[in-house]
C-alpha cells in the first residue's frame, strides 16, 4: 500500500482543507470537522506521459473498493487498478531545486522520465531489486 511520508502530512491536510481556513483545517486535523465527506488525497496511475505510466493526482471522497492509507489524520485513497504500481511506495513532499509538491517514491519504477511525472514499471523480476524512483505529479 501507498505509505505517507511525516513531510507529506501537513501538506495533506492544508490541501484537503482547502478554503475554511486555518481553524478549519486545524480541525480537520483533530478530526473535530468532517464537513460529512470523507475527504483525501486520491492517487491513482494511468496510461500516458514519456514513460508509459503516469500519475494523477486530486482530492476526492472515498468510493467503495478503494484501498485507504492514513497518517496522523491525513488520508491517502488508491483504487485497485493503481495499487499493483504503487505497492510499497511512499507518497512524499519535497520542496527543492527540482520542484515542489507531492511526489511518488516509487519502488516498482525502472526509471522516470525528466519531466518528473511519468514511470516506466519494471518488470515483475527486477521489481524486487529496484531501488526505485522519484516522480512529482503535477508539476
Amino acid at each position: 500500500m501507498l505509505a505517507i511520508s511525516a513531510l507529506a502530512v501537513p501538506h495533506l491536510h492544508a490541501l484537503v482543507a482547502g478554503g475554511i481556513g486555518a481553524e478549519g483545517a486545524a480541525e480537520v486535523r483533530a478530526g473535530e470537522r468532517n464537513d460529512g465527506q470523507d475527504l483525501g488525497l486520491r492517487v491513482f496511475v494511468e496510461k500516458g506521459g514519456c514513460a508509459g505510466l503516469q500519475y494523477g493526482m486530486k482530492v476526492d471522497a472515498a468510493k467503495e473498493g478503494d484501498l485507504v492509507s492514513e497518517r496522523d489524520g491525513a488520508k491517502v485513497f488508491v483504487d485497485l487498478e493503481s495499487a499493483a504500481f504503487l505497492k510499497g511506495a511512499e507518497l512524499d513532499y519535497c520542496d527543492d531545486l527540482t520542484g515542489t509538491g507531492f511526489r511518488i517514491v516509487n519502488p516498482n519504477a525502472a526509471r522516470s522520465c525528466g519531466c518528473g511525472t511519468s514511470f516506466e514499471p519494471a518488470t515483475t523480476e527486477a521489481a524486487g531489486t529496484s531501488a526505485g524512483t522519484r516522480a512529482t505529479a503535477g508539476h
